[in-house]
């Protein structure tokens, strides 16, 4: 593989390609009771950065997004954001549920507005932020809708957009866009690079899908399975935005999905 689609790193110990590390994760695991659902994961990921969990069913991925979120606590190890040490959620990490997670009786501005209004802000700028996140990701003149009268996709970015209302500097997404049907999806997928672009976060991104993966993320980290755990970590080098159909583009494609069907075997699910 030409070094400018990507560059691979084998075993669990992954450093950032550059900056500092926002997230850094030591020797993490987790079990429930006889379950060992993550053992001696170590990963760190740069500030501003996107990073990628992939990997079949069962692999760890949102356990593991829900130990940096700070919902569930490691059995062993650490993670830590900002060098300290997490020890329960924390509004400076947002997170974007598969599930839209809406209120809905408020309507997509109450929505944003939920979070700044918790903080004491006071009503004009509990709106003006709103509004704000509202028109980043492309909802602007549909303030007053109420979630029953949003499509998916719709629904997904007001989600997005409560998310960022509350200024996190990490964003944590598990599968936020898996029930979208194909087309959606890809739209969505472009409007969250953009956002991002715009309004930098370091963002963590659950998700089942290769070509999802490799379109949004600066790093993929393909888990493994039975214990989960960092099987290969690749940092994407090729130019914003993607072609799916470019030729390192595919060949990446094929070399992750090689490594993901082995951990699917292991599971016996083919």
């Amino acid at each position: 593989m030409p070094v400018a689609a990507a560059t691979m790193t084998n075993g669990s110990t992954n450093g950032s390609p550059g900056g500092r590390a926002k997230i850094s994760i030591r020797g993490a695991a987790k079990r429930f009771g006889d379950m060992v659902a993550l053992e001696g994961v170590d990963l760190d990921l740069q500030e501003n950065s996107f990073t990628c969990l992939l990997g079949p069913s069962g692999c760890g991925k949102s356990t593991l997004l829900n130990m940096i979120a700070g919902f569930a606590e490691p059995s062993a190890g650490q993670v830590l954001v900002d060098g300290v040490a997490v020890k329960g959620p924390s509004a400076d990490r947002g997170v974007v549920f598969q599930e839209y997670a809406l209120f809905p009786w408020r309507t997509a501005l109450d929505n944003v507005a939920f979070g700044p209004m918790l903080k004491g802000r006071s009503k004009a700028e509990q709106q003006e932020v709103a509004r704000r996140y509202l028109t980043l990701v492309g909802l602007a003149g549909h303030e007053q809708k109420y979630p029953g009268n949003l499509s998916g996709g719709m629904k997904q970015r007001v989600a997005i957009a409560r998310a960022l209302g509350n200024d996190p500097t990490v964003l944590l997404m598990d599968e936020p866009i898996g029930a979208l049907d194909g087309q959606t999806r890809e739209t969505v997928q472009e409007e969250l690079l953009r956002i991002w672009e715009v309004d930098r976060k370091t963002v963590v991104f659950v998700t089942h899908s290769i070509s999802e993966a490799i379109f949004l993320a600066d790093r993929v980290v393909v888990m493994a399975t039975r214990p989960g755990a960092v099987k290969q970590v690749f940092d994407i080098e090729m130019p914003r935005p993607r072609e799916r159909t470019d030729a390192d583009f595919v060949r990446l494609e094929r070399e992750i999905k090689l490594l993901v069907r082995a951990e699917v075997q292991k599971l016996g699910v083919i």
